[in-house]
């Protein structure tokens, strides 16, 4: 808090918690994890007055929402770590950590490894599901313009940085390009619909979707690439 003792600020880190919040990374049981290991964004309770005290005419849901993943805890859904200084660094949500053969994979650490490289507007990974390894991580890159690249060339290129950056255990063998990528009109990307066409699941588009056509393209995309069990 500025006003009893700045800190510094480190790139990445949302800085560490202010007066009442006991802020703690949990791993898949609900146990701490050490610094910088990557687990559960979760606020042990009770939490300061005021704080997030329901939700509009729906206790049952606010409980369940946020109170039932990890007992004495609330949880946003949020996955990320803290370092040995006590900052808190945010990596995504709980939902883009994906299970690759057993290992538990964060997607956004691969989209910042894809998104370093020079010929990429825009990205996502989501995992999908994977009949021998439960998921396997796959990447929609959009590309910048006027770049000079093949898609095979890309690809490989894309995969190498991420064995280099996070190692084979990742399982990153396929980077398709896309012309566009669903979002929000809020300029969020919806992993979650994405994983649902390739995992061909019934889903309802969310009214906030800024353009419903880049479904049908995305699921054209996906079926001329083979991506997803459904297009094998």
């Amino acid at each position: 808090m500025a006003g009893v003792n700045l800190q510094k600020t480190k790139p990445g880190s949302a800085s560490q918690p202010v007066f009442g919040f006991d802020i703690q990374i949990l791993d898949a049981d609900g146990e701490q994890v050490p610094p910088n290991t990557e687990g559960a964004v979760a606020i042990k309770l009770p939490l300061p007055p005021g704080c997030l005290p329901n939700l509009w005419k729906d206790t049952e849901r606010f409980k369940q929402s946020y109170l039932s993943q990890f007992e004495g805890y609330y949880f946003s859904g949020d996955g990320g770590y803290v370092d040995e200084d006590g900052y808190f660094f945010i990596t995504g949500r709980i939902d883009d950590i994906i299970n690759v053969a057993g290992h538990r994979l964060s997607t956004a650490e691969m989209e910042e490894v894809l998104a370093s490289h020079s010929a990429v507007a825009e990205c996502a990974v989501v995992g999908i599901a994977c009949e021998l390894k439960g998921q396997i991580p796959v990447g929609f890159v959009v590309l910048k313009s006027g770049v000079a690249i093949t898609e095979e060339d890309l690809e490989k290129e894309l995969i190498q940085m991420v064995r280099n950056k996070i190692g084979p255990v990742a399982s990153f063998k396929r980077a398709v390009v896309a012309s566009r990528l669903p979002k929000t009109r809020s300029g969020r990307i919806l992993r979650k619909i994405m994983r649902h066409l390739a995992d061909g699941n019934q889903f309802k588009p969310p009214s906030t979707i800024e353009d419903m056509s880049v479904l049908g393209e995305l699921e054209g995309l996906m079926k001329d690439k083979k991506v997803g069990v459904k297009n094998q």
